[in-house]
């Protein structure tokens, strides 16, 4: 049976910064007394308080940003336990599991290039990504510039979270929302057919995505039609994040190497899966 990862702690750590991002966002940063090496791009940890504001069981969040021994994470307030999170004042701690999951494939700079599709809070495991995929980590060719798009989409403009810090890396970056406020008026797929249509992208591209699950079936739709190379970043639910639960099912392919079993752990095999492994589309 699947486990957790083998670096996967339980530990505490001082909050260093809270800041606004977006309409209803907020950047935290944490700061672990004891740094953890690199982590690989869309890995996740659980959060939560110990004083009794947050829910018991603490809630997944990817990785943004990992600096100067400092972690950050992109979150979406919407909730209890996520008010909660970004009301914690600087130097009061959090609980923190992780790191938990597995990440992207290796972005290497071998092959076709790599589109990168977001959906409004679904951007948050994608810089740590691109950074990563310009300097070549893991042994990988780096990635060139030009070789890099990212197709972020979201309601309107102010959903956008940190839109300006992506545009700074130096990659291909096209906006998309569904109000017109900014950049192409529609979502990503239609933003992705639309370059394909220009000839601003090649046709064959390998694909990441993550976002809600409406954009993701129909990523995963695309994909198969023009049979492309793609990775989906899971949004599930868990209660765990360690695969104790069984809360996080995800239908397996039975063609697929995950197919053995009807059901994939997606904190513990994911929350990244090929769309080789996994599908999201009605069978």
């Amino acid at each position: 049976m699947p486990a957790p990862p083998t670096d996967a702690r339980s530990f505490t750590a001082p909050v260093s910064a809270v800041e606004p991002c977006g309409a209803d966002g907020v950047l935290l940063s944490l700061r672990p007394r004891a740094p953890l090496p690199p982590l690989r791009a869309a890995r996740f940890f659980m959060l939560r308080r110990e004083d009794g504001l947050s829910p018991a069981i603490g809630r997944p969040f990817s990785l943004y940003r990992q600096t100067g021994g400092e972690l950050q994470f992109l979150l979406k307030v919407t909730g209890r336990g996520t008010r909660a999170l970004a009301a914690r004042e600087p130097g009061r701690e959090l609980r923190v599991i992780g790191p938990l999951g597995n990440g992207w494939p290796d972005l290497d700079g071998d092959g076709a290039p790599w589109v990168m599709l977001a959906g409004g809070i679904g951007s948050a495991p994608f810089f740590l990504a691109i950074e990563q995929a310009l300097a070549g980590v893991g042994g990988t060719r780096p990635v060139a510039a030009e070789d890099v798009c990212l197709l972020y989409g979201a309601s309107s403009e102010v959903f956008l979270y940190d839109l300006e810090r992506f545009e700074s890396l130096g990659v291909r970056v096209l906006a998309a929302t569904d109000d017109g406020s900014r950049g192409f008026p529609g979502n990503v797929c239609e933003l992705l057919e639309h370059e394909w249509e220009a000839g601003s992208l090649p046709r064959e591209v390998r694909l990441l995505a993550c976002g809600p699950d409406p954009m993701l079936r129909s990523v995963e739709r695309l994909a198969r039609e023009r049979d492309l190379a793609c990775w989906l970043s899971l949004e599930e639910l868990m209660g765990c994040g360690v695969g104790i639960c069984n809360g996080c099912p995800v239908p397996t392919r039975l063609e697929g190497p995950l197919g053995s079993w009807p059901n994939a752990k997606c904190c513990v095999e994911g929350p990244v899966f090929s769309t080789e492994e996994i599908t999201l589309l009605a069978e």
